[in-house]
């Protein structure tokens, strides 16, 4: 969710609102197998879109959103994009009027940049972080095979580089996190003693998606 996940309440004909979660990734058996037990375990349901060039999981009764909410409650997101997200849900279903919906959408991300900066001075790595980031990993990592044998993985984010800052923590880098624009960000590194570190992680909290076939890509060619 905190990679390619959104969090969207919408209004229809300006009657009454429409709550979904949603996940949309590229249509491959991985990704889709993924998603299924996702539903499976929390709720919603997989289809094919987009001319079967993508997979989407959708959540939209409010029994099961609620649902998932309790979960949020205890594994909150890390993203400050997805934690607004979420704040803009929770304020639409305790009233959910239309007037509501209308005074409010337009503050969604009104706190983000206060998050951003309170998590960038302060930042405590949740317990949950593990297994946390190798959601994200599955989501935004990058494993480089690269002919010159100059091997990679990076990630990057937007706006959010505590998140990048705790991910370079928690498997203790030494290099710097690149500044690319105005609010993206990419951490990358060739060491192959980080790379193994990486490795383990994934191997301990396993990737579930296409993303854990090019890892194993990747580790066949690191290991030679």
């Amino acid at each position: 969710m905190d990679g390619y996940g959104s969090i969207q309440v919408n209004q229809w004909r300006m009657k009454n609102l429409q709550y979904r979660l949603v996940i949309k990734l590229s249509n491959l058996d991985n990704n889709y197998t993924m998603l299924v037990k996702i539903a499976k375990t929390i709720g919603g349901t997989v289809r094919v879109v987009n001319n079967k060039k993508e997979v989407v999981w959708v959540v939209d009764e409010k029994f099961s959103i609620k649902k998932i909410i309790d979960i949020f409650s205890v594994y909150p997101p890390l993203t400050s994009r997805l934690a607004c997200q979420l704040e803009f849900l929770k304020i639409c279903l305790k009233d959910n009027s239309i007037n509501n919906y209308l005074l409010n959408r337009n503050l969604k991300y009104s706190s983000q940049l206060e998050i951003v900066k309170q998590y960038n001075t302060n930042y405590l790595m949740p317990n949950y972080f593990p297994s946390w980031l190798s959601g994200f990993i599955e989501a935004k990592g990058c494993f480089s095979i690269r002919d010159t044998n100059n091997h990679s993985f990076s990630i990057r984010q937007n706006d959010d580089y505590y998140i990048l800052q705790t991910i370079k923590s928690y498997f203790n880098l030494s290099v710097m996190i690149r500044n690319l624009n105005k609010n993206c960000y990419n951490l990358e590194t060739y060491k192959k003693e980080n790379l193994s570190s990486i490795i383990n992680h994934c191997t301990e909290y396993p990737l579930l998606g296409h993303k854990s076939q090019t890892l194993d890509k990747f580790i066949k060619v690191f290991q030679k």
